[in-house]
């Protein structure tokens, strides 16, 4: 079933960084879109994923992530 979450990222501190969370979550099986905004320090995630998922590689990147409350 698809969904929209909003994941808080931690560590981001340019546009490289996110192009590197971009593609990491990108990776993740089911997941259809992904926007992270750096100003914000979060990531919209957009389809049928496994937040667990998300967050693992998310700091696979060498960021802290988490679901946003």
């Amino acid at each position: 079933m698809d969904k929209t979450l909003m994941f808080d990222v931690k560590g981001m501190t340019c546009d490289n960084c996110v192009q590197h969370v971009t593609h990491a979550v990108e990776g993740v099986a089911g997941v259809r879109a992904v926007k992270v905004d750096l100003a914000a320090n979060s990531a919209k995630v957009e389809g049928d994923f496994d937040q667990a998922k998300v967050i693992e590689a998310i700091e696979e990147e060498g960021y802290k992530a988490a679901v946003r409350a």
